[in-house]
């Protein structure tokens, strides 16, 4: 075989490769270093047995989704929302459906905007089950509401409860942690932690705090490598999250989630999350393309990423005013390329 011959096939195989990766990279529902740790990594059911996990936010969407997957790998739970029979229903569940008894499921009403009850309750996780292996900040509200029309409110209640509630709790738990020079921090933030968007201006500002908080955090416990922080920033998910979301007076919410149909399914997001945690993954992107492809864009090529933001912002907000669900736009597209 002539020199010329083997080079031209080894060009041909290279973009051969680089074709398929990009084919898979478009059928991608997480980012390249957590599927590649689904499929080579270290899986759940080996890594997560034995452990005590606290989950905030648990009454529903991820956290209770979480909450169900967790109970099938016989851990030790711990469930905080401030809805106390939408906790006990999980429990139920959990008991129902999972590999857990009474006694491995704690259910602890929690108010992560009440900073005082914090310490309190974290003592109350440890007399019961003696530590604490991994806390999940799960807690937090979305928005839909333009900055014009937003009450100062609005953004202090989305940085009470997303922000200084989680940062408390993780305080309150992290002596713990560092005393027995182990344990897991594992934060829900969002694509909306890197990226932005209109119509949520202050959950953006949430969400990018929460990042810088735990990067800070993680540099800080570089001489505890046991300790692992993790923030896991999923795309649209089928939840409440939209439902449940403030508007422009903080006693308002939207009340309608609108369609879910085209969004991750929530049995996705929390079995990628559970892989994230198994294989001590440091920050984790989950979401369905187009959200995986724009978040790729913020974070390496931000000129471009602004450009379609813009593009495709005009379109939400005209949604959004004219009573659509402002995320229609992704429904259609959503439906175009399935």
């Amino acid at each position: 075989m002539s020199g010329e011959l083997l080079l031209w096939l080894l060009a041909l195989c290279v973009l051969l490769a680089v074709v398929v990766q990009l084919v898979r990279f478009l059928q991608a529902d997480g980012d390249l270093t957590l599927l590649w740790a689904e499929w080579q990594g270290r899986r759940p059911e080996w890594e997560l047995t034995d452990m005590v996990v606290w989950v905030t936010g648990a009454s529903g969407g991820i956290g209770e989704e979480l909450a169900y997957q967790l109970s099938k790998l016989g851990v030790s739970l711990v469930l905080s929302a401030r809805r106390v029979h939408e906790l006990e229903r999980v429990k139920r569940r959990c008991l129902e459906n999972g590999n857990l008894k009474e006694k491995d499921i704690l259910v602890l009403p929690l108010d992560l905007t009440d900073r005082s009850s914090h310490e309190m309750a974290t003592k109350a996780v440890l007399q019961e089950f003696g530590k604490i292996d991994i806390l999940v900040n799960n807690g937090g509200r979305s928005q839909r509401s333009l900055v014009v029309d937003a009450s100062l409110d609005v953004y202090k209640e989305l940085i009470e409860l997303n922000y200084l509630g989680t940062v408390s709790l993780t305080k309150c738990v992290l002596p713990h942690m560092i005393e027995r020079k182990q344990g897991k921090i594992v934060t829900v933030n969002s694509v909306l932690g890197i990226i932005a968007a209109p119509l949520s201006s202050g959950y953006c500002a949430s969400k990018h705090a929460l990042r810088g908080f735990f990067n800070g955090l993680r540099t800080e416990l570089a001489t505890y490598p046991g300790i692992i922080i993790s923030n896991i920033c999923p795309g649209p998910v089928q939840s409440n999250i939209v439902h449940n979301a403030l508007t422009e007076e903080v006693t308002k919410a939207v009340g309608s989630g609108g369609d879910q149909s085209y969004k991750m399914a929530t049995s996705r997001c929390v079995r990628l999350m559970l892989v994230s945690m198994a294989n001590d993954l440091k920050e984790v992107w989950i979401a369905d393309q187009p959200f995986l492809s724009m978040t790729y864009l913020w974070q390496y090529m931000p000129t471009w990423a602004w450009w379609i933001t813009n593009k495709v912002g005009k379109k939400r907000i005209e949604n959004f005013k004219s009573g659509v669900d402002a995320d229609a736009y992704f429904k259609t597209w959503k439906a175009k390329h399935d």
